[in-house]
């Protein structure tokens, strides 16, 4: 039976070295030469503050830029409806060559005589504009403004959640981070209870139970910590991705000072909502739209009344700048008044319905601030919430640790068992995950309340 082992030997450095030297002498790149002795690229690591963030991700968001494709389309159509008022023109000229085989016709006892062939230049010029109806013109460009004006508060209102949803990743990357300090601190603690107690067995003082108890709480913090670093990857990954940055970018946040503010009356950030909601604006613009249509339908019920001028030129020779006298260029003037007077009684029913969906679109806007005034509301309460909890977990800290530190005393006067010492140290570790979490949800909701009263970006 022929065995195969595993060489295991290092290579040998000056042959790597002759190697090396052979590959930059054909300029091969050094990209070449670190895939071919396996090194991989390292991750770049890089700290942000949240203002960057922000910046960050409302530069690079691929919604912002189909918003403002949108408000460009919204502008052109504007423009268009614009173009539609100005005068109507054209111009024409062309060629027309006859040929008369039959050219005589007989009127009983005298004849008409035609050329055998003849030709013919006809040009002409006219212009028109609208003098009385041109407000239906007008309409139509009043309505594409104001839509014109929804797009942009559309693409406001992109930015708005581009930027909530970077704040909330970036709060809850945040909060892994903060989470993983604790999990290292807790994890050089229990190396140390182990250290401790492994001595006191030794020297008969505890069981090998008390140690194995300690191993035990060590397990459980080693597998939060796994699973916060794959919550880590997984946030970090998305926000690499939502701010531009290269995918393999791990991102640090120092830790947030949140500076002191000082909480409002509920209705103070209501009435603030009221005015900078932006579906609440969209809505009056909307409401605005819907008034202008119904002027619209109305106004097809008027007479219209347009000017317009033609200017001919007519030449029968060969030339089509013939000599005097073999031309004509005749020039008109007119007006011309129309008037559809049937939809006296026609029309009656479409300004009807213009007029309810002005009052559905009212309505939808009272709905609309019903929900911002709920939203606020509950944005308000759990901002205040998560002060409160803050306070109370701050008192609980205090307590899990003086706690803890009468445990430790005990149990190393060994009047305290081990499960005391384990319980005492879970209670304080959760104390302090807890209270980190609780000021990272503090801060979003913070934002969170800004975001629901319309002053996230302001």
């Amino acid at each position: 039976m022929t065995m195969t082992t595993q060489n295991n030997k290092k290579p040998d450095p000056h042959l790597l070295k002759n190697v090396i030297t052979i590959l930059k002498s054909y300029a091969v790149p050094a990209l070449v030469i670190t895939m071919l002795f396996g090194t991989t690229a390292m991750a770049q690591d890089r700290t942000i503050t949240l203002k960057e963030a922000v910046t960050l991700g409302i530069q690079n968001s691929k919604t912002l830029k189909l918003s403002k494709s949108k408000i460009d389309e919204a502008i052109s159509q504007y423009e268009q409806a614009k173009d539609k008022s100005l005068p109507s023109a054209s111009a024409s000229f062309g060629y027309d060559r006859a040929e008369i085989p039959a050219n005589t016709i007989k009127f009983g006892t005298a004849s008409i005589g035609l050329p055998k062939n003849d030709n013919a230049w006809l040009g002409t010029v006219s212009a028109s504009e609208t003098i009385l109806g041109a407000h239906k013109l007008k309409y139509a460009r009043e309505s594409t403004e104001l839509l014109s004006q929804v797009s942009r508060l559309d693409a406001d209102n992109d930015k708005d959640q581009i930027t909530y949803d970077v704040i909330s990743s970036y709060y809850n990357l945040y909060k892994v981070l903060q989470s993983k300090k604790v999990v290292q601190q807790n994890l050089n603690s229990i190396d140390q209870q182990i250290k401790q107690s492994q001595r006191f067995f030794d020297q008969g003082l505890v069981t090998k139970n008390d140690v194995l108890r300690f191993q035990l709480q060590r397990a459980n913090i080693e597998l939060n910590g796994i699973d916060l670093e794959t919550n880590r990857k997984i946030i970090n990954y998305n926000l690499d991705i939502m701010l531009g940055l290269p995918e393999n970018t791990n991102l640090a946040i120092d830790t947030i000072t949140e500076a002191d503010r000082q909480l409002a009356p509920l209705t103070n950030y209501i009435d603030t909502a009221m005015l900078n909601r932006i579906e609440l604006k969209q809505y009056d613009l909307r409401t605005q739209v819907a008034e202008t249509s119904i002027k619209d339908v109305k106004a097809n019920a008027m007479p219209t009344l347009a000017a317009s001028a033609q200017a001919y030129y007519v030449g029968i020779a060969a030339d089509p700048l013939p000599k005097t006298g073999t031309y004509i260029t005749p020039i008109v003037f007119g007006l011309n008044l129309s008037w559809n007077f049937s939809t006296l009684w026609n029309n009656k029913n479409k300004v009807t319905q213009a007029k309810i969906q002005r009052e559905e679109v009212i309505e939808t806007k009272n709905i609309a601030i019903d929900n911002v005034k709920k939203e606020v509301n509950q944005d308000y309460q759990n901002y205040t919430m998560a002060l409160d909890k803050i306070k109370l977990l701050q008192t609980s800290i205090d307590q899990a640790g003086e706690n803890n530190k009468i445990l430790e005393s005990k149990y190393k006067s060994n009047i305290a068992s081990a499960t005391d010492r384990v319980d005492a140290e879970t209670l304080l570790y959760q104390a302090e995950i807890n209270l980190e979490l609780a000021k990272a949800d503090a801060g979003l909701a913070y934002y969170t309340l800004l975001k629901s009263t319309g002053k996230l970006n302001k």
